[in-house]
Order: C-alpha cells, then sequence, then structure tokens
C-alpha cells in the first residue's frame, strides 16, 4: 500500500494542485444518491477528481437510493450541482463526467435489490473492465448503515471479488449516537467487512490547514521544539457557525452540538495538536498516535462535568444586519427544546508534553461569525525588560475555514523616539500562496480512499474512545435538568458562562 508522501512524489500539479496520479478504474456505489450530502458534496467532488485526472478513465458512478429514477434523469439532477462557471465549468467534461454515471432503485433493507445490485455491478465490471474494485459510500441516514452493510454481507458483495481486486466502504459520521450504539455499530461492520476496508469519513481531516499541521509541526525544525508544557500556555479549538439549523432540526433535534461537532470535528483536532511524531507518515503510525493522545485526556466525572463544561442554546438575534429567529423558534424544532446549541469544554492531556496544559474546545451556531481555527496561545516572557509596557503574548493561529491560512503574532516596536510595543501578525494564506484551485476536502478524502490511503480516516478504537470523553457528559445532562434557555443571542460569542469557564483562570477567549 502506497503512503501519502509516495504518491505525492509522483504526482503532476495540474490547474492550480496536484493531482495523484489514478491507481485502478471501479465501481462507485453512492448509497442515498438522491439525497443532500450526494447532491451538494459527493458528486462535485468526483467531477472535482474527474477533470483533474484524478480518477481512472474506466470508472463507473452507480447511485442507489429509494427514490425511482431512470439513468437519464439522475445524470439530469447530477448536472446541476456542476461547477456552472469558473474551474471545471467545462461542457465537455462534464458531459463525459455524466456519461458515467447510473442509477439503481431500491430499498436499503431488501434483499432482492442487493442481489439484482450484483448482477448490475457484474455487467458494469465486465463492459467496463473495471477489475473488480469495487468502492461503496454510505450517504444515507444514519439508521440506514446497518441494512446496507448487513445486505452487502448477505449478497457477497464485501468481499474481494478476487485476488487482485479490493473493496472498500466509507461511512459517514455520526458513527452512533453514543458509546454503546457505536460499539454495536462496529461490531456490525466488522462481521461483513475487515477493518482495513472501512473507511470511517470525517471532512474537516480533508482540509488542506488541517493536513498541513502535521507538516506544520513535524516537518519544521523550529516549532515542535516549542510544542509543549514548558511553552504554551493553553490551546483553543473552535468551530463556530453563524448559521442556524437549516434544514437539519429533525437530525439536531437527537443530536445537538456535543454529538454534531465535539465528538467528531474538535477532538480530531485536538488529536492532531496533542499527538506525538509517528514513527512514520502511514495510515498505521498516524491512526496509533491520534488513539494515545485520546486516551491520554482525564476522563471527566459527573462532579467534574459542571466545572468544565458549558451549553447553551441561541434565541432571537441579528446576524449580518438580520433578525434572525431562535432556536425552538426554526421549524421543525420543539418549542421547549433543550437540544444544546453551542458548548464549550475544557480538557487536561494527562502526559508528558501536556501535563497541566489546559485544551478549550467550543463548537457552536448562530455566532458572530463562522470560523474554525485552532490557536496556541504561548507563556509570557519570563521577564518584561521594558518597563511599563505590558505585552501579549505569543499566539500561533491555524485558521481552517472559511480562509485557510497561519498567522503567528509577536511584539515588535512601533515607530518613533518612545519604546512602544505593538503586536503584529506574520500572515499565510493558502490562496494567496498556492491559488484558488486547492482541492475540496471531500475530493482529497475520496481520492485518498480510491488510493487505499487511510491516514485521514478514523479507525474503530479512536472512534470509541471519543464517544468514550464524551459519553460522561451525555450522562450527567440526563440525570439533571437543562439550564434556562436560551443562554446567547444569535450573532453573539455565546453564553456568558463559556467567558466565565477561562476567565476563572485568568484566560480569554479569542473573539470571534
Amino acid at each position: 500500500m502506497s503512503t501519502r508522501a509516495t504518491d505525492i512524489a509522483e504526482s503532476s500539479r495540474v490547474e492550480g494542485y496536484f493531482c495523484e496520479v489514478p491507481h485502478e478504474p471501479c465501481a462507485i456505489v453512492m448509497f442515498g444518491a438522491s439525497g443532500d450530502l450526494a447532491r451538494r458534496k459527493l458528486l462535485p467532488a468526483l467531477y472535482d477528481l474527474a477533470v483533474h485526472s484524478c480518477l481512472a478513465p474506466r470508472f463507473r458512478l452507480l447511485g442507489f437510493a429509494r427514490t425511482e429514477m431512470s439513468d437519464g434523469a439522475f445524470r439530469t439532477n447530477a448536472s446541476e450541482f456542476l461547477p456552472k462557471n469558473g474551474a471545471g465549468a467545462d461542457d465537455g467534461k462534464k458531459q463525459d463526467f455524466l456519461n458515467q454515471l447510473e442509477y439503481f432503485g431500491g430499498k436499503y433493507d431488501d434483499p432482492e435489490a442487493y442481489r439484482c445490485l450484483a448482477e448490475r455491478l457484474e455487467t458494469i465490471d465486465r463492459e467496463n473492465q473495471l477489475g473488480g474494485n469495487r468502492l461503496y459510500y454510505l450517504a444515507t441516514p444514519p439508521d440506514v448503515y446497518p441494512h446496507v452493510i448487513e445486505q452487502l454481507g448477505r449478497a457477497n458483495l464485501a468481499g474481494p471479488k478476487n485476488g487482485s481486486s479490493w473493496t472498500r466502504v466509507i461511512i459517514e459520521k455520526p458513527f452512533g449516537h453514543d458509546g454503546a450504539s457505536a460499539r454495536e455499530l462496529n461490531a456490525k461492520v466488522l462481521r461483513v467487512f475487515d477493518e482495513s476496508q472501512v473507511y470511517r469519513i470525517d471532512h474537516y481531516l480533508g482540509k488542506e490547514t488541517v493536513q498541513n499541521l502535521l507538516v506544520f509541526r513535524f516537518g519544521n525544525g523550529i516549532f515542535e521544539p516549542l510544542w509543549n508544557r514548558n511553552y504554551i500556555d493553553h490551546v483553543q479549538i473552535t468551530a463556530a457557525e453563524a448559521l442556524g439549523v437549516e434544514r437539519r432540526a429533525a437530525f439536531y433535534e437527537s443530536a445537538g452540538a456535543l454529538r454534531d461537532m465535539i465528538q467528531s470535528h474538535v477532538l480530531q483536532l485536538t488529536s492532531l495538536v496533542g499527538m506525538e511524531a509517528p514513527a512514520r507518515f502511514d495510515a498505521t503510525s498516524v491512526r496509533n498516535e491520534k488513539i494515545k493522545i485520546l486516551q491520554s485526556i482525564r476522563p471527566l466525572q459527573a462532579d467534574t462535568v459542571w466545572k468544565s463544561v458549558v451549553r447553551g442554546q441561541y434565541g432571537p438575534g441579528n446576524v449580518k444586519g438580520a433578525a434572525v429567529a431562535g432556536y425552538r423558534e426554526e421549524p421543525g424544532v420543539n418549542p421547549n427544546s433543550a437540544t444544546e446549541t453551542f458548548v464549550a469544554l475544557k480538557l487536561l492531556v494527562d502526559n508528558w508534553r501536556w501535563k497541566d496544559v489546559p485544551f478549550y474546545l467550543r463548537s457552536g451556531k448562530r455566532l458572530a461569525r463562522p470560523a474554525t481555527e485552532i490557536a496556541i496561545r504561548f507563556k509570557r516572557a519570563p521577564h518584561m525588560v521594558f518597563q511599563g509596557e505590558s505585552v501579549e503574548p505569543n499566539s500561533l493561529v491555524l485558521n481552517i475555514q472559511p480562509d485557510e491560512g497561519i498567522s503567528l503574532s509577536f511584539g515588535a516596536k512601533s515607530p518613533g523616539s518612545q519604546m512602544r510595543i505593538q503586536p503584529v501578525t506574520m500572515d499565510f494564506q493558502y490562496r494567496q500562496a498556492f491559488g484558488a484551485g486547492s482541492r475540496e476536502a471531500y475530493a482529497t478524502l475520496i481520492n485518498d480512499c480510491i488510493r487505499g490511503d487511510a491516514t485521514l480516516f478514523d479507525r474503530a478504537d479512536s472512534v470509541e474512545a471519543a464517544w468514550g470523553l464524551v459519553d460522561p457528559i451525555l450522562e450527567a445532562w440526563q440525570n439533571a435538568s437543562a439550564p434556562p434557555f436560551p443562554n446567547y443571542s444569535a450573532g453573539t460569542d455565546g453564553p456568558r458562562a463559556a467567558d466565565d469557564l477561562t476567565a476563572s483562570e485568568g484566560r480569554r477567549w479569542r473573539p470571534l
């Protein structure tokens, strides 16, 4: 199996970003092909890969969903979500891509549908010489995952067709609703597939800045020596959204911010910030180090949850000059809902590198602005020789979205005869440095799966470890009444109690 480092060495630059040489043709079966995720994210990502020659010319995409639809109707619907202008807006390339699309209508729990699917795949494989390689993408609601997995196993569609072919499955988050359901789902998946075939996807890990975090830490001699308790005061990881629940009220009412964001995206970022250097840059080594950091986080107990975790729910407010409704007024939301739309928490890592360095995590909806970032706050200079001058501690900020980049702040003397120190920043922006051709996260991750590189995907033990950190919070909340909701206005930085979480230790959140 090739590593990302080896593949990059074999790459060629195409229209602004590296395009890994495609390895083998394959058939892609997209379960949930008529859904929102497939249309908005997955089809454009696959088109992006095809346009940049990152898919083998003989690939085929078979959409599977309950909706009855012809191949032609599926292609027409798909075309509506492909670029209409700018990069990739090429009618000839679009038509070439659409010609690779087919559709299969069936129920997710119907054995007969999978028998017919097996026959259809045999035909597709034979007519297009795909070598028996297959990728299944589960873009369905989570409660459908067990049905699809079970039926693929019963129809003998889970194993490689022959000794030289491969079969892989991508499973979207959320992977379980709590620790028990995650373990149950893992057990069902691993009864049908081998762990090496399973790719649990978190699209945050496909973002350039997230990937560059490993390069930044382990590819530069200047930063890694400072990445420890001797120099770092604390770490802040923020995943803020200005949007409300939009059309996801039914899902969000059963999930909330803790399950939706903290358990997956934010803890993934935490593991990348905190992990030790892997022995080599391959899937096994990187994921071994990520699980170690999750296992080193001090578990929260029932009595410590209330000191270390804050939850909130947004009320009516103003976002970008427009009045917006509160969460309880959103369509499909229970008017007495106790679902949290904001979570802030403090974690401690019990190992040599991070002893007594707090990690502050927060995520919420309807906040002041959209921003996902990792902020490393360094300790103050041990002795201030400039009398009367207050110098802000240095900060290193990795901006993940919306504008990917890295900034470093430090003190500098302002012009003039007086000794006046002002904070300044050095900024690096991906778009400015590399152009507008950086790849979307889903395209990166799908491409990695086709190439058999699981470095940026979650492993079963990592998923269960993350739930192990979240479960005590869920249990504490379940056994106590919610705080008076709403407790923050839309368009603000969140509830005041979140500020108290850091202020009690003389620190403060970075403003949004």
